[in-house]
């Protein structure tokens, strides 16, 4: 799948993403640290203030960056993915509690799954602008279905022997599960922080 070029918009709206890579993850981290680390970590991202007051509009990119990063170096990789993984399925949860209308839940029930495939992924293309920020999502529909991002916040600047964007496979997965079929799964299959030019998300079922 061809990737575009990174086109970086000098309208700060497109460096701005929805809250969810912040806000789910401080839920996470609370279940499984005491509440003094927690702090530690978000301060240590530049952040602390959205503890005490979480953000309910589009945060910039940057802040989702740093604090991915942040998890990493000081909680290790292996954990930092599964905390982003169980961010990223309340991430998917939060949408379909308060994204996606009903009906139109009800309605991709009812389809053949690779049918029902196709409608989310136009939808999560057109809403790109809530979750890419300043990359660049590119989608492919026939299957097996594939989502890129180039320019991807989660690992930007990283590098990485092993794809590093759980948050994102996570919450795609949460959707497709809930939205076409149980038995979807998504594996991030390139990830810049291999030295990949996107991150590239398959689903299977």
């Amino acid at each position: 799948m061809a990737i575009p070029e990174i086109a970086m918009s000098q309208d700060p709206a497109a460096h701005r993403i929805g809250p969810n890579a912040i806000t789910r993850v401080a839920e996470v981290l609370r279940e499984d640290y005491p509440e003094s680390e927690v702090e530690r970590l978000f301060a240590l991202a530049d952040i602390a203030g959205y503890l005490a007051e979480p953000p309910d509009r589009m945060v910039d990119e940057r802040e989702v960056t740093r604090l991915h990063g942040v998890l990493r170096a000081e909680l290790g990789v292996e954990v930092a993915l599964r905390l982003a993984r169980g961010a990223g399925v309340r991430t998917g949860d939060y949408l379909l509690a308060h994204r996606i209308p009903a009906g139109v839940q009800v309605l991709l029930s009812w389809l053949p799954a690779r049918l029902a495939s196709r409608v989310l992924l136009g939808a999560i293309q057109r809403h790109a602008w809530t979750f890419a920020g300043s990359g660049v999502l590119e989608v492919r529909k026939a299957f097996p279905p594939r989502l890129a991002i180039a320019g991807c916040c989660i690992c930007h600047g990283a590098q990485s022997p092993m794809p590093l964007c759980d948050f994102y496979a996570a919450a795609i997965e949460r959707l497709f599960q809930k939205l076409v079929t149980p038995s979807a799964r998504v594996t991030e299959i390139t990830c810049q922080a291999t030295g990949a030019a996107a991150c590239t998300f398959e689903v299977l079922w």
